[in-house]
Parts: C-alpha cells; structure tokens; sequence
C-alpha cells in the first residue's frame, strides 16, 4: 500500500502532470466562466487533447477543468444573471440579487470558497467509500452487473427529468445507438446499413463532444436575446468576511457536501441537480426563509458547497463499477477505457497506484481552485467581455479537428455534427441528454451481462434471482419502476380531504 501511495505522488507530482494541471485550471475558469459553455463541454473537448496524454496528466487535466468550471460558472451568473454552468442555475437570482445590494464580493466569495470545501469532501468520502465499494463488488458476478446497470439506467430516467416519459425516450435512443456495430456475441453487424465504418459503432468521444459542443454552437446561432449587461464595475476583496459566515452557517456547508456527494452517486444525477436540491433544502430548513430570492447568502453557501461535492461523488460509481454518475464521468469513462485503466473493482487491486492519484488529483483541484478562482473573479470582466461570435467559430473549429485526430476519419467528423444536431432538437423540446448518454455508455455493458449471464445458466432466468445480492439489486430496480403508482395509490387524497 505504502509502496503505491509513493509511486501515486511521484505521478502527480512530476513536472509534466502539476503543469497539466495549471493550464486545465486556466482553461476550465475561462470556460465555466462564459455564458453557454459548460463543464461538460469542457470536459469533451478536452478528449482529444488527452488522446496524446499519458494516463495519470490526462485525468488529471479532466478532474482539474471540471471542477473549475463548475466554480467559475457562478461567475457570469452573479456578475450577469446567466449562468455560467447548468450547476449554477439554482442561486443564480440570489447571487444576481446580491450583486445589486453591492454585495457581489461576498456571493463570489461564498461561491468559490464553499466550492472548495464541498470538493474536499466530497474526496473524502471517495477516499473512504470507494475501496470499500471495491472490496465489496468483487462478489459480483453478471447477474448482479446486470441489475446494477439496470438500476443506474432507471435511475437516470426517474432522477433527471419531471417527465419520466421523455427520459425513457432519450433513454432509448442512446441504448438504440449502443446497438449499432457487431453484435453480442453472434458477431452479425446490426444497424449497420452496409456501412463498414459502423461496424465498429458510434464512436462515444466523438458523439459526446458533438451532444455538448456542436449543440451549444447550434443554440448560440439561432439565439436572438440581447447581450445581458455588467451592473458591477469593480469585484472588491472576495474573501473578506468568508470565515465568519463559515461559522454562521457550519450545518449547511455539512448538509449541502452529504447531499451532493450523495446525489453525486446517483446515476445521471449530476451537479446540478444537486445544487438545486440543495438550495430547496437551505430554503426549508432555514431560520429565515423569507430572505431567500432577495440576495441571502446561506442558499449561495449551501448549494455551492454540494455543487463540487457532486463532482467526487460522481466518481465513486465510475471507478467502482463502470457507471458514469453524470454526463462529466460518461465522458470520463471513455478516457479511462482508451488509457487501459477499465473502471472496476479489478483496478482497486491491480493499479492500486493509479486510484491514489486520482485521489490526490481531486485534493489539489480543490485547493489550487481558491487562489486560481480569486485570480479569475479579479479578471471576470475581461473574460465576460470576450465576443462570443469570436469564440464559438474557434470552439467549432477545435472540434472537428479534435474529433477528426481520434481515428482520422471524417466519419467521425460526420457523426460528431449529427449527434450535435439531434441533441440540440431533443433539448429544444425539452427532452433530457443524460439518460441518452448514459444509454449509450452502459448500453454495451447491460447487453454484455444478459448474455454472459444466461450462456451460464442454460437460458434459466430464474438465476438472475438465484444469488442474495442480485434478488436485492432486482427487488430495489421492481420498487423504482412501481414507486410512481405506489406513491399516487399511497397517498391519494381521501374524500373528505378533496371535498
């Protein structure tokens, strides 16, 4: 262990890896920080860069950028009133609020402050749990890989979308396009239209940085709103006054971190979702809830720190067992995948050194984010100040070269601005990405375990509910997919309350 720890610092510590890490910093504030381009957009772009990395600079540059954009789109939010990253969404009135008591100092502060301490623990808990996880999943075998995938993709569904019926379409499509290529395990072509390029599949790397580069390029064309307007010259001293409201609001920080390492877990869950939940949850339990929507604090704090949080969080289902937690660990996954680092409980045993400097890439991120994020906040009106029309040209242009570089083919070219297309018309409409991309992550996998598994047991399904575990994974996926009925049957209103 003592040895692998070592060898663990000497990667991340080397030269090479530490300055990886600083310019994926840069690069990940000034993306978080511009309207419209997200952390995971940021995330795929960087894919192609990381072709050419060797593993350990590679994750690094990905927890790096990802984490600071998730901070930095609280920039643009509270300077503007438009958030920078999805994850930003939920205080972004409050903070916008603030900025016209004079107090933006204070809410950028609260964000990037409590960022970094919801990062922290959120890796801790990773830390903790995900070897623990590991330890416990090396009892499993295809039947219970295959209700967990099951579980994930259902959770994906019910977890990011107030329409479960939209989630399940998307959730469909992305598991049609994991069909595509030589079948299980026959080897027959499917979907494949004679087309020898699709025989191989949809590349993922180049789907994802279509899904979340080209579409963000498409919405900024067709969008006609005016540019928003700074209402604040000048960010004054960002951490003033940031330890007092640290011993003001102790339970909240606590809180936000647990929920959104938690939601973090959950698949197709995501940062934003969890600071939504988060906000809602300091709005309930606060001594002052009345205050909420008029520039207070205490929500910026609390969901801020869950924001980062989430991040780490993501990532325990993804080491552990392959399953991306957001559409960011998706992307991830691919990376890992293409360094010979296969998610799973296999890599806990056999590339222990690996795992501890994932770990010690999360610790830094998080530390470094205090004095980069200040740097930034000082320079945000230079960087909200960037043309747009300037920049997306230069983003489109970066992808199709990036995306081209993968496996020289303009077919992938190809299906990078069709997935970029359908991904924009499905969001115009309201229909959620996450399940698709998670469709399209565990499809493989979901194919591989059913088969694996009934190959093993002669076609008996009956062993899929033969092993303790698996009859638990299976009970838990039966009360998500009855759960809606169940609570509309459970809690229908009696007569006399409606009368």
């Amino acid at each position: 262990m003592w040895t692998a720890i070592g060898q663990a610092f000497s990667m991340v510590f080397e030269p090479y890896t530490l300055m990886v890490m600083v310019a994926a910093a840069f690069y990940g504030l000034f993306v978080g920080a511009v309207p419209g381009l997200t952390a995971t957009m940021a995330t795929a772009l960087l894919v192609p860069v990381t072709f050419f990395m060797p593993p350990i600079p590679a994750i690094a540059a990905m927890v790096t950028a990802t984490a600071m954009a998730i901070f930095s789109g609280d920039i643009p939010g509270c300077l503007l009133r438009i958030p920078g990253t999805p994850a930003s969404a939920a205080y972004t009135d409050e903070a916008f609020a603030m900025t016209k008591k004079g107090q933006a100092e204070m809410a950028l502060g609260a964000g990037l402050v409590f960022s970094a301490v919801g990062g922290l623990f959120g890796t801790v808990v990773l830390i903790l749990a995900a070897p623990a996880l590991a330890d416990f999943a090396l009892n499993f075998s295809s039947f219970e890989y295959f209700w967990l995938v099951l579980l994930g993709l259902t959770c994906a569904v019910f977890i990011t979308t107030d329409q479960p019926l939209k989630g399940v379409v998307t959730l469909l499509l992305g598991l049609l396009v994991a069909c595509v290529g030589l079948g299980n395990p026959a080897g027959f072509p499917r979907f494949t239209f004679g087309n020898a390029e699709l025989t191989g599949g949809i590349g993922m790397i180049a789907m994802m940085i279509g899904m979340f580069a080209i579409s963000e390029i498409i919405r900024f064309v067709v969008d006609t709103s005016p540019p928003a307007e700074l209402v604040v010259e000048k960010v004054g001293s960002v951490m003033s006054g940031q330890w007092a409201l640290a011993k003001k609001y102790p339970k909240q920080i606590l809180r936000g971190s647990v929920l959104g390492t938690a939601v973090g877990a959950l698949p197709g869950a995501g940062a934003d979702i969890a600071a939504w939940m988060s906000y809602a949850m300091s709005k309930k339990f606060s001594k002052e809830p009345e205050k909420f929507g008029t520039g207070h604090v205490e929500g910026i704090v609390e969901s801020g720190s869950a924001n980062n949080s989430a991040l780490a969080g993501a990532w325990i289902p993804a080491l552990v067992f392959g399953i991306p937690g957001d559409s960011i660990t998706a992307i991830v996954i691919g990376v890992l995948y293409m360094k010979n680092m296969n998610p799973g409980p296999a890599l806990f045993t056999t590339n222990p050194q690996n795992i501890y400097a994932v770990f010690l890439l999360f610790i830094i991120a998080n530390i470094i984010m205090i004095p980069l994020g200040i740097l930034c906040i000082k320079v945000a009106k230079r960087i909200l100040l960037v043309p747009r029309e300037v920049l997306m040209p230069l983003i489109l242009l970066f992808c199709v070269v990036g995306t081209f570089a993968i496996n020289n083919s303009m077919f992938e070219v190809g299906i990078m601005l069709v997935a970029g297309i359908l991904a924009y018309i499905l969001e115009a409409n309201k229909f959620p990405i996450a399940p698709a991309i998670l469709g399209v992550v565990l499809g493989g996998m979901l194919e591989e375990n059913f088969i694996t598994s009934m190959i093993k047991s002669n076609g008996d399904l009956g062993a899929f509910l033969a092993r303790p575990i698996a009859l638990c994974l299976a009970a838990v996926c039966l009360l998500v997919w009855t759960w809606p009925l169940m609570a509309k049957l459970l809690f229908k209103p009696s007569r006399s309350q409606t009368a």
